[in-house]
């Protein structure tokens, strides 16, 4: 039996997601969308973060679909929504420290979006959600983690990193990994079935 013919491209430089796809044995190359992330923030309601999520990764798969129309094209992004607002990456230590302070005994919600294009067109996209519960650590603890993870702390919108020493700030997730991780697995291996990049 031949392998599937259709070529996919993840429009994404999120290392988490390549490692994602990879091991479940998913053929794809990369291309990094070129998109004005806080220019569609700017457009969105941010009262609606899941909604956002999914934006976002319309646009990126858009992006990279326009300069190869043949291939399919897998957006993706998440979201976090913490005390009634959006939550952006930490641009220092100092404002990672002083995030992980405030959302620690506290719940947090993580909207990881994903979309897939051709030709110029979106033919699909979805959301999932995961709930997470932090737990009140100690600010000893916290001076550890951050030591401990450095400068890989700012490229992670929570500023941790659940598959790593994150996981010691949680007492609780309600959801799937994956979607902790920064995409809705389950559905992206489903329409990329339906689009013939994997075997049904």
């Amino acid at each position: 039996m031949t392998a599937p013919s259709e070529r996919l491209i993840l429009a994404s430089k999120s290392a988490a997601r390549r490692t994602m796809l990879a091991d479940a044995g998913v053929p794809f190359t990369v291309q990094v969308a070129d998109v004005d992330e806080d220019a569609v923030k700017g457009t969105h309601d941010p009262a609606d973060a899941a909604g956002l999520a999914v934006e976002l990764a319309r646009v990126k798969a858009l992006a990279v679909s326009r300069r190869d129309a043949e291939a399919w094209v897998l957006g993706a992004d998440q979201t976090l929504a913490f005390d009634g607002g959006l939550v952006s990456k930490a641009a220092s230590p100092d404002e990672a420290r002083a995030r992980l302070a405030a959302m620690r005994g506290r719940i947090h919600h993580l909207h990881s979006g994903a979309a897939l294009a051709r030709n110029g067109q979106v033919v699909w996209s979805g959301v999932d959600t995961a709930t997470l519960r932090m737990r009140d650590f100690s600010n000893a603890f916290l001076d550890a983690y951050l030591a401990a993870e450095g400068e890989a702390l700012l490229a992670c919108v929570g500023s941790y990193r659940l598959e790593g020493m994150g996981a010691q700030l949680f007492e609780a997730v309600e959801g799937d990994y994956f979607t902790v991780l920064g995409l809705p697995l389950w559905p992206v291996l489903a329409e990329l079935r339906r689009a013939g990049v994997l075997r049904s």
